[in-house]
Formats: structure tokens, sequence, C-alpha cells
């Protein structure tokens, strides 16, 4: 199992010129605006607040690249779907993130987080369907399935897997940043991309 030793946040990005040139793999994070993206990623790296969690949403308006292990990177990008984000810059968010998509080859895998107590929303379902259009793999995080009780999760796995529509190859993983549950599973994804370019 991967271990993690050490994170730092190692390149804050607005354009592809400040990007990592050092050709290590990436994994993407996208989903909307508190869907707990920072919360992922301080639970997979077992850090209290390396990636700031915010109470206002829509707060992240840059790449930001966490170099993990000196071995690859997460890369946090502007989460979608939030109202007070005025429409100039969605629009500007959206560029930022389609100019990394467009030719990144180190990326390696997209982790989309989606909330497991709703139907994944139109904002949803239009990011899966923009990440297909680039032919790149997909993880479904299912974030905050703590706080669906056992009695719902079948029900709501199943409303979220029809909506999404998953392609071939694409999977899910359920997670929680409280009890770490789906945690290995997602290091286990990172760990066969960091062996197949070694």
């Amino acid at each position: 199992m991967l271990k993690i030793n050490d994170a730092r946040l190692e390149i804050i990005a607005v354009r592809r010129s400040q990007y990592p040139t050092d050709e290590k793999p990436e994994f993407l994070l996208v989903g909307r605006s508190n869907v707990g993206k920072s919360s992922f990623i301080n639970a997979l790296i077992e850090r209290k607040n390396l990636a700031r969690t915010s109470s206002r949403p829509g707060k992240t308006q840059t790449l930001n690249f966490y170099l993990v292990n000196n071995s690859f990177y997460l890369i946090d990008v502007p989460g979608y779907g939030y109202a007070s984000v005025n429409q100039e810059q969605q629009k500007k968010m959206g560029m930022l993130i389609e100019e990394y998509l467009e030719k990144r080859e180190e990326l390696k895998r997209v982790f989309m987080l989606v909330d497991f107590r709703i139907k994944p929303t139109e904002n949803d379902l239009l990011m899966y369907q923009f990440l297909k259009y680039y032919n790149i793999p997909v993880t479904i995080i299912l974030t905050k399935t703590d706080k669906v009780s056992k009695s719902k999760q079948d029900r709501n796995l199943k409303l979220i897997k029809d909506t999404l529509d998953l392609a071939v190859g694409d999977d899910m993983i359920m997670f929680s940043s409280v009890n770490k549950n789906g945690r290995e599973d997602v290091l286990k994804i990172i760990e066969n991309f960091i062996i197949e370019t070694i």
C-alpha cells in the first residue's frame, strides 16, 4: 500500500507556462463547490489542513499542484456551480481547466467528486461529459458517505450510477474524509499509475 510520507503545495498556476516540468504523474480533482475536495486531499495525505477548507465555496480560483512523496501531483481546481461566483469568473475558471485538460500528457486520471447524499447536478453531468470529450479516464469519488444511512446507500448508489451513465473503464469509490473509507482504494489507483511510469 502506498504510504504518504511527504506532501506540500508546490505550484499555484493560472496558465500553462506555470505548470510543473518534471513529468511526474498528475491526478486532477474536480467537483462542485463545497463537495469536499480540500477534505478529500487532507484525508488522502493524512494532514489536517494542507488543503484549506473554506466556509466560502468558490474560493479556489487557481490550479493548485500538491507534490506528494516527491513522486506525483494532486491538482485541485476551482469548484463549479456556485451561484455567487459571477459568470465572468465562471468562464475564466472553465477556461483554466480546459487549458490544462487539452494537452496535458502527465494527467493520468481524474477524480471527480460527487456528493453521495444527492442526485448529481446538471453541472456534475456537464463536467463528466466534458471529461469524456477529452477521453480522460475518470474515477467518481462519492463524498460524505458517512452522512447517508446504510438503508439508503444502495438507492443513492443506483441513482448516481444511472444519472451519470458511466463510460466503460470508469469506476466509483465510496469515500468519507471522516472515517477514511475509500482512502486505500484511491491510493491503490494512484500507486498503479506510479508503478507504470517508473
